[in-house]
């Protein structure tokens, strides 16, 4: 078992943001979590991987790095596609001393070819397009070579024909690594390309538990209305988290 949540609860202020959460994610899974903005989505995300830490509750991890893969790429805009990959083998202190620079070099080739994007380690984000610039994220994410990995909206922004491909590549990534992968999203074509699980909350609580094909049969209330993106129905937008 690579990702376990147990009882997980997250409080900021008066609000409640993550009310008991519960769910297990196997080695060489993809688990999608789902829900209106402000559903507690991207809070369990930095839970996991300890960014901020639960009020209550346990998260339990195989040894190995967690590896997050941001909304917006997140890269340095001042470091080239080479230097913005090995930033962990450079930085780290755990890693700094442990490749010398032609690996350094090798294995950042490797993660590239691995995206789609070999050969582009001069360039920087400013001169590739927001898909090439989250292949880039993607390489950076791997280069740890993480038991695990999170992705916040990883298609946000992007036109459909790059989110296929992005799609495509979280997908050849979890076969490539057989990492426990956990994708926050709200696109359908995501849950359904990528995921085989998918939990959905609703005001920080799950509401929906099961694979992609049970969700899109709508027999739930809460899926029925987030599949056919409905007003009505049980759920009302609140504020984000």
């Amino acid at each position: 078992m690579s990702i376990e949540v147990k009882n997980l609860i997250k409080t900021f202020g008066e609000k409640r943001v993550v009310n008991d959460v519960s769910f297990k994610v196997n080695n060489g899974e993809t688990l999608a979590i789902v829900g209106f903005s402000g559903s507690g989505k991207s809070t369990i995300l930095k839970l996991i991987c300890g960014l901020i830490e639960a009020d209550s509750g346990e998260i339990i991890t195989s040894e190995g790095d967690i590896a997050m893969v941001f909304q917006y790429s997140a890269l340095f805009d001042s470091l080239n596609v080479a230097d913005n990959i090995a930033f962990a083998l450079h930085e780290r202190k755990d890693l700094r001393n442990k490749y010398t620079e032609k690996e350094i070099k090798n294995i950042v080739a490797e993660k590239l070819e691995l995206v789609g994007l070999k050969g582009i380690e001069k360039k920087f984000p400013s001169e590739l397009s927001g898909g090439m610039q989250k292949r880039v994220s993607f390489a950076r994410a791997i280069v740890t070579e993480p038991n695990s990995i999170l992705y916040d909206e990883p298609t946000a922004g992007l036109d459909p024909i790059s989110s296929t491909l992005i799609e495509d590549y979280i997908v050849r990534l979890k076969d490539e690594t057989n990492a426990a992968s956990v994708v926050v999203t709200h696109q359908m074509s995501t849950i359904t390309r990528t995921a085989n699980r998918v939990i959905m909350l609703y005001d920080g609580k799950v509401v929906f538990e099961g694979t992609p094909e049970e969700m899109l049969k709508q027999d739930n209330e809460y899926t029925k209305q987030f599949v056919t993106a409905s007003l009505e129905g049980p759920m009302q937008m609140i504020s984000e988290n």
